[in-house]
C-alpha cells in the first residue's frame, strides 16, 4: 500500500482541471509537499497562492514539457531547494479533437509530444532516483480512449494508446527488477472538465472530476495496476477481444453512441 502521508508529489497539468484538483485532493491526505508544473502562468500562480494561503507546502513552476531542456531545468531547480518527489503524477495532456485529415505537423507533433513522450522524458529523470530508493509510485493519467479508437480523435487516441502500453511496460520491468516502485494506468471516460468541452454521451455519463481523483487516491493507496472509471471501461478490453470489429462497432458506436460523441466538441476557449 502507498501512504500519501508525508510524501513529496510533482503533478504536471496542476494548475487546473484534474490536475489541481489532484493536487489538492493529495495535499488534504497528508501530503507533505506538492509541486506545480504548468506551462500557463497565470493559472499557475493563482493556484499556489490559493494553496499557499489555504496553509499547504506547495512549489510552482512554469514548464514546457515538451522541451528537455525545460524539463531539466525545472527538476535542477527543484534540487536546489531539497524537493524530492515520491510521487510523480503525469497528468498533462491536449486534444485537438478533429478528423485526422484536418491536422497539421504542428498539431500532431504536440499532441503526441505532450501526451504520450513528455511522460517517458520526465520519468526517464525520475525513475532512476525512485529504483535507488526503492520506493515511489508513478500515475499516469492515459484515458479510455487508449482503448478503443474514435472519429476525430485519431491522435489523442494514438498518444493515449502509446502511453498506456508504455506505462504498463515499465511497471513490468520494475515487477522482473524486484523493485517496490508501484505503476498505476489510469483510463477515464471523458471528464467534464475545459478540456472535454462540447462533447456529448448519451449513454456512457461524463465523470465528474472529483470522481476521478477519488478513483485514482483510491488506486494510488492499493496500488492498483489499473484505475479505470467508470466502471464500464474495466470490460472495454474483453469486449474488443471477443467480438468482432464491426459488431464492436455497432454496439460501441451505434448502440452507446461514442463514435458521435466528438460532433460537438469544442475544448477550452
Amino acid at each position: 500500500m502507498t501512504r500519501i502521508a508525508r510524501t513529496h508529489a510533482l503533478i504536471t497539468g496542476a494548475a487546473s482541471g484534474l490536475g489541481l484538483l489532484m493536487t489538492e485532493q493529495l495535499l488534504a491526505a497528508g501530503a507533505s509537499h506538492v509541486t506545480l508544473w504548468d506551462i500557463n502562468p497565470v493559472s499557475l500562480a493563482r493556484a499556489v497562492d490559493h494553496l499557499r494561503a489555504e496553509g499547504f507546502s506547495v512549489h510552482g513552476c512554469v514548464v514546457d514539457i515538451t522541451s528537455t531542456v525545460a524539463i531539466d531545468a525545472a527538476l535542477a531547480e527543484m534540487a536546489a531547494l531539497g524537493i524530492s518527489v515520491d510521487v510523480l503524477v503525469n497528468n498533462a495532456g491536449i486534444i485537438v479533437g478533429k478528423p485526422f485529415i484536418e491536422q497539421t505537423d504542428e498539431t500532431i507533433t504536440r499532441e503526441m509530444s505532450i501526451n504520450a513522450i513528455a511522460p517517458m522524458h520526465l520519468t526517464l529523470r525520475i525513475l532512476p532516483r525512485m529504483v535507488a530508493a526503492n520506493r515511489g509510485h508513478i500515475i499516469t493519467i492515459a484515458s479510455a480512449a487508449g482503448l478503443v479508437s474514435n472519429p476525430r480523435m485519431s491522435v489523442y487516441c494514438a498518444s493515449k494508446w502509446a502511453a498506456i502500453g508504455w506505462s504498463d511496460s515499465i511497471r513490468l520491468e520494475l515487477a522482473q527488477m524486484g523493485s517496490m516502485v508501484r505503476v498505476t494506468t489510469v483510463t477515464p471516460y471523458y471528464t467534464s472538465t475545459g478540456m472535454f468541452a462540447g462533447v456529448t454521451s448519451p449513454v456512457i455519463p461524463i465523470i465528474e472530476p472529483s470522481a476521478v481523483v477519488q478513483a485514482i487516491l483510491r488506486g494510488m493507496q492499493r496500488n492498483a495496476i489499473w484505475v479505470r472509471t467508470p466502471g464500464i471501461v474495466n470490460i472495454l478490453p474483453f469486449v474488443r477481444g471477443i467480438l468482432p470489429t464491426r459488431w464492436f462497432d455497432v454496439v460501441v458506436g451505434r448502440w452507446f453512441g461514442v463514435y458521435d460523441t466528438m460532433r460537438t466538441f469544442t475544448g477550452r476557449s
